[in-house]
């Protein structure tokens, strides 16, 4: 069994933290305004990962501090292979095992007989039984991507080390349990927020409540609608 790296002195911590959101903040990532959330809810903040991601300098900063999960103290690799989910998670994998000196792997969405969604290494990818893996993701809301991944990975016989996400906005999620094993593995971030999210309308969004022009952000987002999110 791999012994995983323990947690960070909270200064440490605290300093990958504040460093994070500048890099969020400096780029245009995190923005403030009324949105339209994927789960259909509204908040006030929204977070465009692809801003950061685009910066190759700010990647490489980020994912340096995802790599020092993946060595020990000394220096030793504790991991075999860095795995993310499409899409930002493709970015932060590569760039990770590139740290590292290790393989890159991805897993894609792809759907059941029954037309239930799962994750799936295609394209030739394998995990070897036994691989010390390293899953990393960009936002964690309520973990979904990563959740299915972890069925994946264990399809192979791989052993998840940890699982690292740049921005933790779930609440308070701290560990993540396989929906297939029941296995329970660690998860850390680098940045935690705490981001509320509404119910569409005057009574229950503050945003609907003063007529704030909604916008629908996301690679499915038209742009900017009606408070009520109708398009404007």
């Amino acid at each position: 069994m791999t012994t995983v790296k323990p947690a960070l002195d909270p200064a440490i911590r605290h300093a990958i933290a504040l460093r994070t959101e500048a890099l969020f903040r400096s780029s245009g990532a995190f923005r403030e305004g009324h949105f339209q959330l994927k789960s259909g809810r509204h908040g006030d903040a929204y977070i465009e990962k692809f801003q950061v991601l685009q910066d190759p300098a700010a990647t490489s900063e980020l994912c340096g501090f995802f790599a020092n999960h993946g060595r020990t103290t000394d220096g030793d690799r504790l991991v075999d292979l860095v795995a993310g989910p499409t899409t930002g998670g493709i970015i932060l994998a590569f760039e990770t095992a590139r740290q590292l000196g290790v393989r890159s792997l991805f897993a894609e969405e792809v759907r059941g007989a029954d037309g239930s969604p799962r994750r799936e290494f295609r394209r030739g990818f394998r995990i070897d039984p036994g691989e010390r893996v390293l899953l990393v993701d960009d936002i964690l809301t309520t973990g979904g991507s990563l959740l299915a991944m972890l069925p994946a990975v264990e399809a192979m016989g791989g052993e998840i080390v940890e699982c690292l996400v740049l921005v933790n906005r779930s609440g308070g999620l701290s560990t993540l349990t396989s929906p297939s094993s029941g296995s329970v593995y660690p998860l850390r971030s680098l940045w935690e927020l705490d981001l509320p999210t509404y119910e569409p309308g005057a009574a229950t969004c503050p945003g609907c409540a003063v007529g704030v022009p909604l916008y629908a952000p996301g690679s499915t987002g038209t742009g900017v609608n009606g408070a009520d999110g109708s398009p404007a």
